[in-house]
């Protein structure tokens, strides 16, 4: 079985962060990713970062895929910006709300990542594959489980292609979320976001940051192995690869790797599948 996959990057900050992200990039193009995205800090903080990640991609011979926030942007920034992904050769967008960064107001012409994918249908058409954000253990900021799945089925009524989700490792609510939106009617494609392990306490702050639950009984695991990194890296593929089998098995479409700018992790969980 061919097993679809892609990757997620963020603009380097420094020139040597950029040299390391394309010696990443080519050990990782040995996977013959579907695409490749690239990551829009908070109020669109990365942008030309963003777009110069993604120029370099489609110049690699890769589909380059840019996300897009629209918190804090103007209808005309908007517009520009798909204007120059237009130009880069881009054929998908990863539209989102976003965060502002901390000390801003709301502002902006959009509130909801249902206004940006109406947006941009309203001015470009079926010219962009739009994916969306999910949600599987509920955004943080949701009202209740319900109003969360209201957002997700609003971003696709608007005109989104396909969901990406938050990363996760409960199976059982991937599973739920995409029953629930069969429920509804919804047949959108929900492809999970897959987190390698290679960092305990990176990851454990990223998880309590976000909304994301790491399972008890991994917490206890990796944080008893304190600095042992290489048994904190060994545990994580093994927990990563058996959520990536239960997915596939139970029909997940494909998977999109968290890359964090690195190859060795995402890597070693693909060839524990057999994919790599």
């Amino acid at each position: 079985m061919t097993t679809s996959l892609s990757l997620e990057f963020f603009p380097p900050k420094t020139p040597e962060g950029a040299d390391k992200l394309r010696a990443v990039r080519q050990k990782l193009y040995a996977l013959a990713p579907e695409y490749c995205s690239v990551t829009f800090g908070a109020g669109g903080s990365t942008q030309e970062g963003t777009l110069d990640t993604v120029r370099e991609i489609v110049g690699e011979g890769y589909a380059g895929v840019p996300h897009l926030s629209c918190i804090g942007q103007t209808k005309d920034t908007i517009r520009q910006r798909l204007a120059s992904y237009r130009d880069a050769g881009v054929k998908r967008i990863v539209a989102l709300r976003g965060d502002l960064p901390s000390g801003y107001g709301l502002g902006g012409e959009f509130r909801y990542a249902s206004d940006l994918v109406t947006f941009i249908r309203e001015e470009t058409g079926e010219h962009f594959h739009l994916a969306v954000a999910a949600y599987p253990e509920v955004h943080p900021q949701a009202k209740s489980p319900q109003a969360d799945l209201d957002a997700f089925i609003a971003k696709v009524q608007a005109g989104a292609n396909t969901g990406i989700t938050q990363y996760f490792f409960n199976a059982d609510a991937y599973f739920r979320f995409v029953e629930d939106l069969r429920r509804r009617g919804v047949e959108t494609p929900v492809v999970p976001g897959i987190m390698p392990i290679t960092n305990s306490s990176q990851l454990l702050r990223f998880s309590d940051a976000c909304g994301a639950e790491v399972p008890r009984w991994v917490r206890s695991r990796l944080q008893s192995f304190g600095d042992d990194a290489a048994a904190i890296k060994d545990f994580g593929a093994d927990v990563v690869t058996a959520l990536c089998r239960r997915l596939l098995d139970g029909g997940a479409p494909s998977l999109h790797f968290y890359t964090l700018n690195q190859s060795v992790a995402t890597l070693e969980v693909l060839r524990r599948l057999g994919i790599a």
